[in-house]
């Protein structure tokens, strides 16, 4: 499937669960910069933001791009770079819709994703047909333990979950971000 150009992707740090069930703004972590980051470029995401009111870890972003777009990082790891082009750093969820209607001059619709089932799931199969319209979409991931239960409420849509063939559910999200984006971009293999 050719990528539709009109997806972006927000990796979400607050408001976020953490094991305790408290509501948390969680840390952001190189390695999904990184990971995802790569993962967008593969399949042609038009932009992936770091959500986070953290004033700290948005400086945090800021200086490990730049090592990679502009410092030594670009010239060692071009591939590497090209691909962390696509992180946009924001304070929160609303600066993220904002500047996608900006671009393109409609508010995208939202999907969260969540390892938990919820009443008003969508399928891939749905989500995948309503990428091949114009409209801009907002897949958002979360951090921590997952987002509150009210952030995805919020949402226009809540994606089906990643079920493996065990009890176990608790995947990282940059394996998440790879598994789904495979899911609703990638070449279907017969």
């Amino acid at each position: 499937m050719k990528a539709p150009g009109n997806l972006y992707i927000a990796l979400i740090h607050y408001p976020v669960y953490n094991k305790n069930g408290q509501v948390i703004a969680s840390a952001v972590s190189n390695l999904d910069l990184h990971d995802i980051s790569r993962v967008a470029k593969t399949y042609g995401v038009r932009a992936f933001y770091i959500v986070t009111p953290l004033e700290d870890q948005r400086e945090l972003v800021e200086r490990i791009i730049s090592h990679w777009i502009e410092g030594v990082g670009a010239r060692y790891n071009p591939d590497r770079s090209e691909a962390l082009r696509l992180i946009r750093i924001a304070v929160s969820l609303d600066a993220v819709r904002d500047e996608i209607a900006l671009d393109c001059a409609v508010s995208p619709v939202t999907v969260v994703t969540d390892a938990k089932p919820q009443p008003r799931n969508t399928g891939y199969p749905a989500l995948r047909e309503m990428l091949k319209g114009e409209h801009p979409h907002l897949l958002l991931f979360g951090t921590g333990w997952g987002l509150t239960q009210e952030f995805v409420d919020g949402a226009d849509y809540a994606l089906t979950p990643i079920m493996g063939n065990t009890g176990y559910n608790h995947l990282s999200v940059r394996s998440a971000a790879a598994i789904v984006l495979d899911r609703l971009l990638g070449d279907t293999m017969d």
